[in-house]
């Protein structure tokens, strides 16, 4: 079982390595078909990801926080993020073929 970090941004690898738990992999973007059954992937995919990830077998935890409006479009530093409340969350995320009426 793999434990894979996703991201291309520094702050949020940086504040992982603090405040995360420990990972096997660091990608700046996941191919789903690398995750296998019991895998863990930690990031801020985008839900098509993580419903493919789940889909998978694999769990998805989203690096979580809330950003203000002067802090968004900039790249931010571990303690940054800290500061934002980063979290991690576990989701599950299930692709739905055909909308209910």
């Amino acid at each position: 079982m793999t434990t894979w970090f996703v991201s291309r941004h520094p702050g949020a690898l940086h504040w992982m390595r603090q405040h995360g738990p420990v990972f096997d992999r660091h990608v700046p973007h996941l191919d789903p078909a690398q995750v296998q059954p019991g895998d863990t992937v930690i990031g801020t995919l985008p839900v098509n990801l993580a419903a493919q990830v789940c889909a998978r077998g694999a769990a998805y935890w989203h690096l979580a926080l809330e950003i203000p409006a002067q802090a968004r479009g900039r790249e931010l530093s571990a303690d940054e993020l800290q500061a934002l409340g980063a979290t991690l969350q576990r989701y599950i995320v299930l692709i739905q073929e055909e909308a209910s009426t």
